[in-house]
């Protein structure tokens, strides 16, 4: 109470601190109010405002209620003893201007920052980790790695087993000579035109006589005209020519998408035992080449394979390695597995040529080849021996047969 009335204080107007409403404030401070539009004090002068008379500041702060001293509301820095603003307070400056400060600069939602790879990728791992060690990822984590390693091991095997499948060991084995050069891209049957396609030397097997109806005696025997006029051009024994012949008659009937020709037998015969005259052995009439050929030892030296004894000696006499036996050179597992009786003497004899010309003619139409594709015959004479100077041999007197048995 100043005066005799309730008069009402107000400080000048700061940003930030509300007018106190003290129980000592009078109405005469409130009219004042609205008059300050100047700025306010500088800071430590102890000026007001217009209007603002120095009891009204020394009186701005709110009253305490227990001991009547004034204390600043907000603690920024009023005397309370002189009634003025202490330096660094904050209420300075104009009273209608604009707060000013450092701008904030507030990114945009799309300029978002990602972390570099580095830190990510260990960020990843790090989670992996943590994760393989719940119970969780000790059940999943060893399923991924089972199914990682068969798929692997799948698509591995899918490109490797196929290059990798043991080739069929040879039937015959020849000493090689060296390395042929220059292989044609045909075989002989279609290279040259007279190699026989069609039966044997174009005659017409005789009723009853080939298979699919009884025979009498050696089958071959039915081949006798053809096979002399045939024998006399290429300077073959007889014997042998029907013996070939008699083997394509018949592959024709058994397997007749091989395609394979009486030449190429005779080819072979030629090369492994000059028709079953090697180390002065005799063709007889009977197809058997007496003494009994055999050949030298495979144990691998001189280029030969290496082949330990598999029969005990039963067809090679050899007790240590394997030998090629019989005019068709023949090794011993070879004949086990594709030996035949053509002469229906019931016996699967190597030394016979019949049978081993059947038998020869069984092996290279192994595996559904087809010997009228040039591709086909190769690997089929490869097959018989890996040699490549065996096989330009054979090729060439093939052609040298067709040709020969087409004047």
């Amino acid at each position: 109470m100043l005066d005799g009335e309730e008069k009402k204080t107000h400080r000048p107007l700061r940003s930030a601190v509300p007018p106190a409403d003290g129980p000592s404030a009078g109405p005469a401070a409130a009219a004042a109010g609205p008059e300050v539009t100047g700025a306010a004090a500088a800071p430590g002068d102890g000026t007001t405002g217009p209007g603002v008379t120095p009891e009204a500041n020394v009186q701005g702060g709110a009253t305490d209620p227990k001991d009547g001293s004034t204390a600043d509301p907000k603690g920024d820095g009023d005397d309370p003893a002189t009634g003025t603003d202490a330096p660094g307070a904050g209420d300075s400056g104009d009273a209608t201007a604009p707060a000013t400060g450092r701008r904030r600069r507030i990114p945009f939602a799309h300029a978002v920052r990602l972390p570099p790879p580095r830190q990510t990728a260990r960020a990843a791992v790090t989670a992996t980790r943590a994760w393989s060690r719940r119970p969780s990822g000790r059940l999943v984590l060893p399923g991924l790695f089972l199914l990682v390693l068969v798929t692997v091991t799948a698509l591995v095997g899918a490109l490797l087993v196929p290059a990798t499948v043991r080739t069929p060991r040879p039937a015959a084995q020849a000493d090689p000579t060296g390395p042929a050069t220059g292989w044609p891209d045909s075989g002989p049957s279609a290279l040259t035109p007279g190699v026989p396609t069609g039966p044997v030397g174009g005659m017409t097997p005789p009723p009853g006589q080939f298979p699919g109806g009884p025979v009498a005696g050696r089958p071959a025997d039915a081949l006798a005209g053809w096979a002399q006029q045939t024998a006399q051009k290429l300077g073959i024994p007889v014997v042998a020519v029907q013996a070939y012949g008699y083997a394509e008659l018949v592959l024709r009937n058994t397997t007749p998408s091989c395609g394979l020709t009486w030449t190429t037998l005779a080819a072979i015969g030629y090369v492994e035992s000059r028709h079953g005259a090697a180390n002065g052995a005799v063709l007889g009439a009977d197809g058997q080449a007496l003494p009994k050929i055999i050949g030298d030892p495979l144990d691998g030296q001189g280029g030969r394979m290496r082949i330990a004894d598999t029969d005990r000696g039963v067809m090679d006499g050899d007790l240590v390695y394997d030998r090629a036996v019989g005019p068709m050179q023949f090794i011993p597992t070879t004949w086990q597995e594709i030996g035949a009786d053509a002469d229906n003497d019931g016996q699967k004899n190597p030394h016979d040529l019949d049978d081993a010309a059947l038998a020869a003619g069984n092996y290279l139409c192994k595996g559904g080849r087809n010997l009228t594709i040039p591709g086909d015959w190769w690997n089929a004479i490869l097959s018989y021996n890996d040699v490549r100077r065996y096989a330009q041999d054979v090729f060439d007197t093939a052609n040298r047969y067709g040709v020969a048995s087409r004047t």
